[in-house]
């Protein structure tokens, strides 16, 4: 039990590290554009390069996870992610910057997988809600903690914040290498897997499509939701940035806590299918009522409970594909991640087009592509073997 307990502590580290030094970037961004003369195009392309680095990257990775290893994966992906960290901070051209995200999007497509099938690895069908539960607020908690550490570092200079996740990772990486040891396949996974295809056909698979549809689903609205959050506030409410980072803390911090106390619960209760389809009831209707309310309380409102659903979904996913994954956790671990990563490139450009036009269209888009997502889980059948 004390080795699980360390194991597990390194592991959701290792994400909060990689999470964090994504994180870190938000706050100097403005600082970097006026250095550089660069456009808020660029810097789109620049967040764009990185999801589509990771896009192209995952499922190779992914295979490679079951293939040559988990801890072989992580060690790899911790040193690179190192390596891209301080390459933006000593980018002095556009042209290194962009080599440096692209780093990055390929750290997290070794990385995800990795750890995902690693947990799957060292846990039971009981245990393994609870620990894709800490997995995820992991996760956001390095998102939610990154900019602010970012904003505080940057008062020793622009760069610093970027050393530091160098730094953090690198280190992170060294400790992997240490006190990691590569996991026993899981038996109890090959037991219950149900029979499947071999090859790519298997993403073709109904107990593999619906939840690789609804990922992305997932993330299109929440990618949607977050990446014009402050600007959608700014010209409707006009926000300051206080108030922008107030309300965003406030909510990522609460979906934390909601991962963390109640989705092993709401798991065991409901089951993955019922949690994933409440979760996105839940994010389809406040992501819509965003375009309703007007009072800053009620915005804090619902942008911390909008975070809840969004943060209880994700673990719902990623716990039942393990479970139908056998020996393939590597696989459907690098899948999650392309279809994350395919949501993140065309939501923002999207919902991009749809502020233009309207400020209010990116939420009703949103909300149209998260209800068609509840609509698929209601045809959605669990595995014979899995139930």
């Amino acid at each position: 039990m004390k080795d699980y307990k360390i194991t597990l502590g390194l592991l959701l580290l290792n994400l909060f590290i990689a999470f964090l030094g994504i994180g870190l970037v938000i706050p100097v961004l403005p600082t970097l554009m006026n250095e550089l003369q660069i456009s808020g195009t660029v810097v789109g392309y620049l967040t764009a390069a990185f999801a589509i680095a990771q896009l192209i990257v995952s499922p190779l990775a992914g295979k490679a996870v079951d293939k040559y290893g988990r801890k072989i994966m992580i060690v790899i992906g911790l040193f690179i992610f190192g390596i891209s960290e301080f390459l933006f901070g000593l980018g002095k051209t556009i042209e290194v910057l962009f080599i440096s995200r692209v780093l990055g999007g390929i750290s997290a497509a070794f990385i995800m997988p990795a750890v995902t099938a690693f947990i799957a690895d060292i846990t039971t069908m009981e245990t393994r809600p609870k620990a894709l539960g800490y997995m995820s607020a992991a996760i956001s908690t390095g998102f939610i903690i990154g900019p602010g550490i970012g904003g505080f570092l940057a008062d020793f200079g622009t760069r610093v914040p970027f050393y530091f996740a160098g730094a953090l990772g690198t280190t992170a990486a060294i400790l992997s290498i240490i006190l990691l040891r590569e996991p026993e396949r899981n038996v109890e996974n090959a037991e219950n897997a149900p029979v499947q295809s071999s090859g790519f056909k298997r993403i073709l698979e109904p107990m593999y499509l619906i939840a690789f549809i609804l990922i992305f689903v997932a993330s299109f609205g929440l990618a949607a939701f977050e990446s014009f959050f402050s600007l959608f506030v700014d010209h409707k409410f006009s926000f300051t940035p206080t108030d922008i980072a107030i309300v965003i803390t406030g909510g990522a911090i609460v979906g934390a806590i909601a991962q963390v106390a109640l989705f092993d619960r709401l798991a065991q209760k409901w089951g993955e299918i019922k949690l994933i389809r409440y979760s996105l009831i839940l994010s389809g209707v406040l992501v819509f009522l965003m375009t309703v309310v007007s009072s800053y309380f009620a915005i804090l409102l619902v942008t911390c409970i909008v975070f809840v659903g969004f943060d209880l979904f994700r673990p719902a996913v990623t716990s039942y594909l393990s479970k139908i994954a056998g020996n393939e956790q590597g696989f459907v671990g690098g899948m999650n991640s392309m279809f994350t990563s395919l949501a993140n490139i065309f939501g923002p450009i999207l919902g991009g087009m749809l502020f233009d036009i309207d400020i209010n269209y990116p939420y009703y888009f949103a909300t149209v592509v998260i209800f068609f997502g509840i609509l698929l889980t209601l045809i959605w059948k669990k595995p014979a073997s899995y139930m």
